[in-house]
Order: structure tokens, then sequence, then C-alpha cells
């Protein structure tokens, strides 16, 4: 898990667990992420986790012993105070290994490290739907799982013209809707975090 963005400021910070659908070493779904955290206010802090590759298989039959990497994400998923999706779109679905990961994080029925998380979805292909598809069956998959979503959906389309240089987007209009989501799931893992005080 890569630190992305640490504030240096005296109240507590939110954490928010980034997790790209994407395997891909050129995601651009990972670099939104990335974007995201560098656009975060200074309370916020956005770790991106790196972990999705080494997700087994689920099993029901090895819910008893899991292992590693399915107790690390569950670890990453129950530290955190929110959770922020960036999904690209496959054959109009959200990828394999994402569905599994969250499959592994959902269990046991009830008590997973889902129930009860704070999330929000982002997506970006290179289509001009910005995985609009993917994006409402990852809300629906999160929220079966317990997760409460919170924010409107953020379409990122043509995916590979959006970002500078410098990792942020050239568009004015897109650098506040993630601004802006980010700043949204902040305020709810709060209101959810001093409910549950």
């Amino acid at each position: 898990m890569n630190a992305i963005d640490t504030p240096a400021t005296g109240t507590e910070a939110v954490r928010i667990l980034a997790i790209s659908g994407s395997l891909r070493a050129g995601s651009v779904n990972s670099a939104l992420l990335r974007a995201a955290a560098a656009l975060a206010g200074p309370e916020v802090k956005v770790e991106l986790w790196d972990g999705l590759a080494t997700v087994p298989p689920f099993s029901e039959d090895d819910e008893a012993a899991p292992g590693a990497a399915v107790e690390a994400l569950r670890a990453a998923i129950t530290d955190a105070d929110a959770l922020l999706f960036a999904t690209p779109e496959y054959n109009t679905s959200i990828p394999g290994q994402l569905k599994n990961a969250l499959d592994w994080a959902s269990r046991p029925y009830g008590a997973g490290a889902l129930t009860g998380t704070t999330a929000a979805v982002i997506g970006a292909s290179p289509s001009g739907f910005g995985a609009k598809w993917a994006q409402a069956e990852l809300r629906k998959v999160l929220s079966a799982c317990g997760a409460q979503v919170v924010g409107e959906e953020l379409c990122v389309a043509k995916a590979h013209t959006v970002l500078g240089e410098d990792g942020l987007p050239t568009d004015e209009e897109l650098r506040t809707a993630l601004t802006g989501l980010v700043g949204t799931l902040a305020e709810a893992a709060r209101a959810a975090k001093a409910a549950a005080a």
C-alpha cells in the first residue's frame, strides 16, 4: 500500500483507501486515484492499495484460512475510514479480479470487512461512456456487501486524454468533480465515525 497524500495538520486525517480495479501498470483508473489524492484537502490521507493481483480466487473451502493476501486486504479495509474505488469497464461490468476481492472482503456473511464501510466509486474508460455500466455494477455489489455508497457516479470518458503531464486532470470541470467527490466521501466518513462513537 502506497501513501500518496500525507496531511500535516493538527486534526486527525480521514484515511481513505483507494482501490483500483485495474491490474495494468499504466492504468488510467489508478492514475485517477493518484490525482484524487493530490487534490484532496490537507485533512485527508489517501492510500493506494496495490495488492489486487495477489488475492487468490474465492472459495468457501478456504474461508477458515484464506491466506495472507486476503487477510491484508481485510485489514486495509478495516483500518481505513472510507474506500474510494476506480473501475475500468470490462464487457459492460467490473473486472473479475475486483469482484473476486470484494467477495473475499464480504465474508463472513454479515460481518465482513465491507459491512458498514463508507465508499465512493469513480470509473474511467477510453470510450465515450466513462465506465458508466461498471460503476453501476460496482455500486450494486458494494451495497449488497453492506457498504454505504455515497456521492454521484463520476464517469471519465476518453480517459487517455484527461490527465496532464503532472498527473492531474487538464479539464477544470473534472478536477472540480474529483475534488468534490473526495470531499463528500471524507465528510460522510467523519459523520459515520461520529455516529459510531
